[in-house]
């Protein structure tokens, strides 16, 4: 009778986390071909594979979950293929569930990395409903805690987005001269940087306040080079809840998700990166996927931000002209 039981209780618990995990219900199973073999030039300096706290390391945080995972596969494999020294990147991957490791080790059997997991609950009490429900989804949120999650060896890390594709070497990306900032981005000073924010938070001068003496610019928090040395000294993860809370607690202050805290914070305060590090928005407005051309000048970083992702058009047999250069990146294995 016993065994009775436990069988029963077995099955509940399956059923439970069936109903429960979004990603088990919704999601079939994907699978990636192998990347090609990652090989150094004959100048890089060849490192220890097991340890991240190597200084000569380049290190990249993304985030990998089965919606977005094809786009992050893409990613890491422009990285790979663009890089002068593949062997010296070290991938921090940002993971909200289980079982994503075999398919990363299956893909890049040569990659240097690490997963960390993220809590979605840290982060639910504080988001705010936004334009579009996929700027809502936590894990959006886990670059806001990098200081925490990663290794205290790691001081400073590049943040990229999961629909981007770099196509030059992330070294020079990694090498950006902060100076005494935090992070570095590429700006967009021509951009109407009020629309980020409520008619409430400019009437309101405690709020609009927080600007006096900057020269605030829009900056894309897709592609990032942080500090985490410095950001752990500041405690600018407790700045970034901070104004979380404010929204909760005064009413909506800013839209479009997990940006406006970050504008909050280090808009104006941020060390200039060039604006070919981030050819952002090609995934069309936030609302309705449209077609978009590159911005004039040269080109490090294709940016799929926006509704429109590149997979997605490609399938539905519907890709933009630009979908093109994403492709040739995309390691899905189409089902035979």
């Amino acid at each position: 009778m016993l065994w009775l039981i436990r069988l029963s209780g077995f099955f509940f618990a399956a059923m439970v986390t069936a109903v429960l995990s979004p990603s088990l219900q919704s999601h079939p199973p994907i699978s990636f071909r192998p990347s090609q073999p990652i090989r150094n030039t004959h100048d890089c300096t060849p490192l220890p594979h097991s340890s991240p706290c190597h200084p000569s390391l380049v290190h990249i945080a993304i985030t990998l979950d089965v919606e977005y995972m094809r786009g992050t596969m893409a990613a890491v494999h422009s990285v790979l293929r663009h890089a002068r020294c593949p062997e010296s990147v070290f991938l921090h991957f940002l993971v909200s569930e289980d079982g994503l490791e075999d398919v990363l080790k299956a893909a890049f059997p040569q990659l240097r990395f690490k997963l960390y997991f993220f809590d979605p609950y840290k982060v639910r009490g504080l988001i705010s409903s936004s334009v579009r429900q996929a700027l809502e989804q936590p894990l959006n949120y886990a670059r806001n805690y990098l200081d925490e999650m990663l290794d205290p060896c790691v001081r400073r890390v590049i943040y990229l987005d999961s629909d981007v594709v770099v196509v030059d070497d992330v070294g020079k990306l990694w090498r950006t001269e902060l100076r005494r900032h935090v992070v570095g981005a590429p700006e967009y000073c021509h951009a109407n940087f009020s629309k980020y924010f409520t008619e409430k938070f400019w009437e309101d001068r405690r709020l609009a306040g927080t600007f006096e003496g900057r020269r605030p610019c829009y900056f894309n928090t897709g592609v990032m080079v942080m500090d985490l040395a410095r950001w752990r000294r500041g405690g600018y993860t407790r700045r970034i809840e901070w104004w979380m809370e404010i929204q909760k607690k005064w009413g909506r202050i800013y839209e479009l998700g997990s940006l406006p805290p970050f504008l909050l914070v280090f808009a104006g305060r941020v060390a200039p990166i060039d604006h070919r590090w981030n050819q952002h928005g090609l995934g069309g407005d936030n609302v309705k996927g449209s077609c978009r051309d590159l911005h004039p000048g040269p080109v490090s970083l294709l940016h799929w931000s926006g509704s429109g992702k590149p997979w997605l058009r490609l399938d539905a047999g519907k890709p933009c002209p630009l979908d093109a250069l994403w492709a040739p990146y995309d390691l899905h294995a189409s089902p035979t």
